[in-house]
């Protein structure tokens, strides 16, 4: 009987270890789910989620895959705006990080390809989202802030400082 039993407690937890490893084919499934526009080729997906574009960049091989979003020229922020980016990348930005790369401002989430649930890959595009949408004035991914006492509402005059060119956010 504890053979019995030993059995159907290891092949339940293969079952569920199973169930936990992502790849390409079912993150493909996800994003098109979600996405109102998709692109791309497997591994490397253009998509737009809610009229925000974005990119998931998968590497099988080495077990990786971030979703990122386009924000602004990276020439267009200032000291302030840099320090309230670094600032929300503790508090408030949660599983998303804003980056800087060839000169243009991301929202980024990074993650182990396999290891990343359904769950988690919805809530990484929406919190790429959210960060994208809520920089400058909150910096925060979730509705869910840490501390962040430093992360200030910018004013008005600082918002149309720090207007969003269509054409570069459309770079890709």
């Amino acid at each position: 009987m504890k053979q019995l039993i030993f059995i159907a407690l290891f092949s339940i937890s293969l079952f569920s270890y199973s169930q936990q490893h992502m790849n390409n084919d079912v993150l493909g499934e996800i994003i098109t789910k979600n996405a109102d526009t998709l692109g791309g080729v497997t591994g490397n997906w253009q998509f737009v989620y809610k009229e925000v574009p974005m990119l998931c960049i998968t590497d099988a091989t080495n077990n990786r895959m971030r979703i990122i979003a386009p924000i602004t020229d990276s020439g267009n922020l200032d000291k302030d705006l840099l320090l309230d980016s670094l600032t929300a990348n503790f508090h408030s930005a949660l599983d998303v990080k804003y980056a800087i790369s060839n000169g243009i401002l991301w929202s980024a989430y990074v993650h182990p390809l396999k290891e990343l649930t359904p769950e988690q890959v919805e809530s990484a595009i929406s919190q790429v989202y959210l960060a994208t949408k809520t920089f400058g004035t909150t910096f925060s991914s979730t509705e869910l802030i840490f501390g962040g006492g430093n992360v200030e509402e910018k004013t008005k005059e600082k918002e149309e400082k720090q207007e969003i060119k269509e054409e570069n956010t459309r770079k890709f």
